[in-house]
């Protein structure tokens, strides 16, 4: 029973985390804008269940990491670099915590459990990204400064999950997939 009642907490954590990055989603003008809004909140939220589906503490602990330091970089970056958002709002444009919360679950889940998650997961943080900036809320800079600081934060504190994953390789000589199992 306690161990249900730490993977709950988990979730709400990170749905937490989810919406840190979302403070305009009362003020959403368009459908692009609403929809992205809504999905930066769902990525972590499936991330999430995809943790308590699979009862994996490890997987809870690199995904809060992985957030952490994706959103501290984030809001260091976005309070010292003074940027003025598109539509002139405010000056903490760069880089999107949107894109970055959207990210970096989606790379958690696509190290974490296989790309069989992860293209999804990436379709809709691109999506996220893209909605930033149709609804003038971003640069694309921002949008792609803030994929890398997600990306790169769940790159380094995600492993893979017991179990057969199937990942891209490349050098200068071999492109291929390995399929690998973790025991």
């Amino acid at each position: 029973m306690r161990q249900h009642v730490y993977y709950a907490k988990t979730l709400i954590v990170i749905m937490l985390l989810g919406l840190i990055g979302s403070t305009t989603q009362a003020q959403a003008e368009g459908g692009v804008e609403l929809a992205g809004d809504v999905l930066v909140a769902v990525l972590p939220a499936t991330a999430g269940g995809l943790i308590l589906g699979n009862k994996d503490r490890e997987g809870a602990w690199q995904l809060v990491e992985s957030a952490a330091l994706a959103l501290g970089t984030t809001f260091l970056l976005k309070y010292t670099v003074k940027e003025e958002r598109p539509n002139g709002k405010d000056n903490h444009s760069f880089p999107s915590a949107h894109s970055s919360v959207s990210f970096t679950s989606a790379e958690f889940i696509r190290k974490r459990y296989g790309w069989e998650y992860g293209v999804p997961a990436y379709a809709v943080a691109s999506f996220v990204a893209y909605s930033r900036v149709d609804a003038k809320q971003h640069h694309a800079h921002d949008v792609i400064a803030g994929a890398a600081i997600g990306i790169g934060s769940s790159y380094l504190f995600s492993r893979p999950y017991a179990g057969w994953q199937l990942q891209a390789e490349a050098d200068p000589k071999y492109y291929g997939l390995r399929l690998s199992r973790v025991w």
